[in-house]
């Protein structure tokens, strides 16, 4: 065991920077976490520029991707041999946005491609929010069905983030025929889900997603990737063994992660084994 526990092999799939005016640290100030809690590597995943000034408020600009690109490349150059710093980005869908996204992802080499529903963003709410909650529920779980059926994204975040946005009004057995179908379409495509531990936080303090739907996804044989959202440095790998446990309590035996846009499954035992306990 302790010859396992040398071994790093997870990496913080989905983290931020500053230039999404909502984040704090630089990508070198996550990696110096990972280190500590024994992570292979990390994966920056700031939020796409979009187009039309769409959701401008919580994402760099069309005219910073470049510095995003140089800012991570010269993360990646300070911490080799010691931390595995990767480009990645976090793309939110939306029916119309895939030409724009199609062009973006190929203007540098990207290793993991989160598809987001940002279902709280005013312009995204303008256009899809038919003014129910359970209706709002059905969009959302369409639309993850959408961004994997589009070919543009390895893992679909936080999937069901949308039981935030009116907690009172989620019913997991009322919207679960919806999820289903969804689940069902994305299955299909071989895309991954992501078990996002940022989940903890929010108006419904559980993981995304929480237990009955990661059971679904389980039983569809959707491959998982783990990721805290980190928005600061402090929360890169926050609550992984906690996550990876409830892998196991759905009947998961590997988590997976992307490099190249490849994914790679680890064994949850050995990627259990890995982490470091945090002080």
């Amino acid at each position: 065991m302790d010859g396992l526990m040398s071994i790093p092999v997870l990496y913080e799939s989905h983290c931020h920077t500053p230039l999404c005016k909502h984040a704090a640290g630089a990508p070198g100030e996550y990696a110096a976490i990972a280190e500590i809690r024994g992570l292979k590597g990390v994966i920056i995943t700031c939020h796409c520029p979009l187009p039309d000034g769409f959701s401008s408020n919580v994402r760099m600009t069309p005219e910073q991707f470049e510095t995003y690109v140089e800012m991570v490349a010269l993360a990646r150059e300070a911490w080799a041999g010691r931390v595995d710093i990767r480009l990645g980005l976090e793309s939110d869908y939306y029916p119309g946005v895939e030409p724009w996204l199609e062009s973006l992802h190929a203007r540098a080499p990207l290793h993991h491609v989160l598809g987001s529903v940002h279902f709280q963003v005013e312009d995204y709410r303008l256009l899809h929010d038919p003014g129910t909650a359970f209706g709002y529920q059905q969009v959302y779980y369409d639309h993850l069905a959408q961004a994997a059926e589009t070919g543009l994204y390895d893992t679909l975040a936080h999937p069901d983030l949308i039981k935030n946005d009116v907690p009172e009004e989620w019913d997991f057995a009322r919207i679960q025929p919806f999820i289903e179908r969804s689940l069902d379409r994305i299955a299909a495509t071989g895309v991954a889900m992501e078990l996002n531990t940022s989940g903890l936080n929010k108006s419904l303090p559980e993981m995304n997603p929480g237990p009955a739907q990661l059971a679904l996804m389980q039983e569809r044989g959707i491959p998982v990737v783990l990721g805290a959202d980190a928005h600061h440095p402090k929360r890169v790998a926050a609550q992984y063994t906690e996550a990876m446990h409830l892998l196991q309590d759905a009947g998961y035996e590997s988590v997976s992660l992307f490099l190249d846009r490849q994914r790679e499954e680890i064994p949850l035992p050995a990627a259990l084994a890995s982490l470091r306990p945090v002080s």
